[in-house]
């Protein structure tokens, strides 16, 4: 039994459980992200900042937010069934998840999770790239390859990507073939007015955002989105989020912490939409 699990037994989280899976074994390009979890966490309780979201929720407040640590993938050959279970335990609490990656891969896991708990659930997943890979190097669960998993599975019911920048011949017939709605970069207007009609799951890859926003990625994809535009169509969704992750900072591309704050910034923002469904109760 995991100590996260251990955790949930002693006492009952927030509404919003932060949980890091520092993971990045299945990164095609650079190592580092699986460093990220703890500089977000530093980012986030900087007091350079607050807690407070830009809607006027303070996530500092008492059963609001909680930090159930990381999990520990290092004694597992294979963490992916482990990050399964212990996400699905924390679900069965009623707690809305922020994971806090890692690499893409640990996304399938964790949705995994997710579709045993919420039905028709969709994803609305921000990158530069699809990750609808059928297999990178081999690897059939590379962080490029996530989604493809995931479509392929029947985890969810609808996946709609946005800032897409790196398509590839053979991910665009990927996204054909799986019925993914897939709005590039070259197609995104000044706003973006998304609705879902079922529980939504929000994975944020940090190579969304341009790297003058983002530096501390592994992969710099010029032309992305901004942080403000990130920001409001977070604040535009007509969604009932249950969920999200953030994933491929790489703390090692990221010296001065940039990338950490923004991500620690666009967890607050996430963690806000989040919270809504329970301050509506």
């Amino acid at each position: 039994m995991s100590d996260i699990v251990c955790l949930l037994g002693r006492r009952m989280p927030g509404k919003i459980a932060l949980i890091g899976i520092p993971y990045d074994g299945k990164s095609s390009f650079l190592k580092g992200p699986s460093e990220a979890p703890g500089k977000i966490r530093a980012a986030l309780n900087s007091p350079s900042s607050n807690l407070w979201t830009e809607t006027g929720l303070d996530l500092g407040e008492k059963g609001i937010l909680s930090d159930l640590g990381d999990i520990d993938c290092s004694s597992w050959a294979d963490p992916f069934p482990y990050i399964e279970e212990t996400i699905l335990r924390i679900l069965e609490r009623d707690v809305r998840p922020i994971v806090l990656g890692g690499d893409h891969s640990i996304t399938y896991p964790v949705i995994r999770a997710f579709g045993r708990r919420f039905k028709n659930l969709n994803v609305l997943h921000f990158d530069a790239h699809p990750d609808l890979y059928d297999e990178l190097d081999g690897d059939r669960y590379s962080h490029a390859c996530s989604f493809a998993r995931i479509m392929e599975d029947k985890l969810i019911t609808r996946l709609v990507q946005v800032g897409i920048r790196a398509m590839t011949g053979h991910q665009q017939s990927q996204a054909d073939k799986l019925g993914v709605d897939v709005i590039e970069m070259r197609h995104l207007g000044n706003s973006l007015n998304l609705e879902f009609d079922s529980p939504l799951y929000i994975s944020f890859d940090m190579d969304a955002l341009d790297p003058a926003f983002a530096p501390g990625v592994s992969h710099h994809e010029p032309g992305g989105l901004s942080t403000r535009q990130v920001i409001s169509m977070i604040y535009s969704l007509n969604a009932k989020v249950v969920g999200a992750d953030i994933v491929e900072c790489n703390p090692r591309r990221d010296p001065l912490g940039i990338t950490a704050t923004v991500a620690a910034k666009i967890l607050k923002e996430i963690a806000g939409v989040c919270i809504a469904p329970f301050c509506s109760r």
